[in-house]
């Protein structure tokens, strides 16, 4: 590699990523800051080997990633297992002297805190990922990279966090939203979005005015992993997001923008996954109802869908899910059947009994005298 090439290579690690890569414990390393307590458990603690900045392969796999909330997701991964296995940051962490045994350690470690067999796997696959990288950089070597890629995935599941809202909670939410201002429609169109459509806050954010067909219904969405999928709104979804497009205009651009503390539309910006989260958040205060997450208007459309008949595979299509699988568990059906299932048993107790409780015989003037 000529000089002029290497430094340009460690001038790009260290401004797309290495900036943004460093954890809170950024802080310089000891000479024995990455040693495993429990050597004998786990095997032999990490040599300190720090790569060149364009040969860091954390650097490289977090590079390759599809989109900023990727790298985001799998950057917080890497902090855990350098955590559990010692401390430092990603970018200072010796990923080229990783081998099975540490992989193995931070699996069980991070399981052992109680992680979700979901957060432990995905540390896994970020690991996985690195250990790629660093094979194909040529700092690790086939055999030791195969072994990594070998270490088992925890099984098990947890349930879908947050909760799924009832009719009364929708309709508080959207009378919260003052359809006379400018603010208030964006707001409703917001909601409609979220609800109707499932969309997550980050999809629902990167919409732009030129992804959408009014005179359908239709919306182009660009979800995970780069897939485009269509879904469509009606009825007052559909009023809520005419009434929006009335205040802004059908100019090319974002097709939601912030608003200031004021009330003054910030034209042409795009608003944050933050500040979608915001406005729902600030709904449901308004509302007086339980905090909600766009997250659980996901949850809440999927559940409605299927209830209403709508088959599963339409819904999956729907949410943008990858399986089939993944849409079921938010499918209440399954649990409703399981609470009839549950009535019908009897149990000859309380209110499920016809016996009456008998008064406890007293002490006083037993033969015995004893007690339980």
């Amino acid at each position: 590699m000529t000089p002029g090439r290497s430094h340009s290579l460690r001038m790009l690690t260290r401004m797309m990523i290495l900036g943004s890569m460093t954890d809170a414990t950024d802080a310089p390393l000891a000479p024995d800051a990455l040693t495993l307590s429990d050597t004998g458990n786990h095997g032999a603690a990490l040599v300190l080997a720090l790569p060149r900045p364009d040969e860091n392969p954390a650097a490289v796999y977090l590079a390759g990633l599809g989109s900023e909330k990727s790298r985001a997701g799998m950057r917080s991964a890497l902090a855990a297992v350098v955590r559990v296995l010692g401390g430092g940051s990603i970018a200072s962490f010796p990923w080229c002297s990783l081998r099975y045994q540490h992989a193995t350690a931070a699996r069980t470690r991070l399981a052992e805190e109680g992680c979700a067999p979901a957060t432990v796997n995905k540390a896994l696959s970020a690991v996985r990922g690195v250990a790629r990288e660093a094979m194909r950089l040529g700092v690790m070597s086939s055999e030791d990279y195969a072994r990594i890629q070998d270490v088992a995935a925890v099984r098990g599941h947890r349930e879908p966090a947050g909760r799924a809202l009832a009719a009364p909670e929708l309709q508080a939410l959207f009378a919260t939203c003052d359809a006379t201002t400018a603010s208030g429609s964006r707001d409703a169109a917001i909601l409609a979005l979220l609800y109707a459509t499932g969309l997550r806050r980050s999809e629902v954010a990167g919409l732009d005015v030129g992804h959408l067909d009014t005179s359908t219904g239709a919306i182009r969405v660009l979800g995970k992993g780069n897939k485009e999928r269509t879904v469509y709104i009606t009825n007052g979804a559909a009023d809520a997001l005419r009434g929006w497009l009335a205040v802004r205009g059908t100019a090319p651009g974002p097709l939601l923008y912030p608003f200031t503390a004021q009330g003054r539309a910030r034209e042409g910006e795009r608003m944050t996954d933050a500040g979608i989260a915001f406005v729902l958040a600030r709904a449901a205060k308004r509302a007086g109802i339980s905090e909600v997450s766009p997250h659980d208007l996901r949850r809440t459309m999927i559940g409605d869908m299927l209830d209403a008949g709508a088959d599963i595979a339409t819904v999956q299509r729907v949410a943008g899910h990858a399986s089939p699988v993944t849409t079921s568990r938010y499918d209440r059906r399954g649990e409703r059947a399981k609470l009839a299932a549950a009535a019908l048993l009897r149990i000859p107790f309380g209110s499920g009994s016809t016996r009456t409780a008998r008064r406890p015989r007293s002490a006083v003037g037993s033969r015995s005298g004893a007690s339980s």
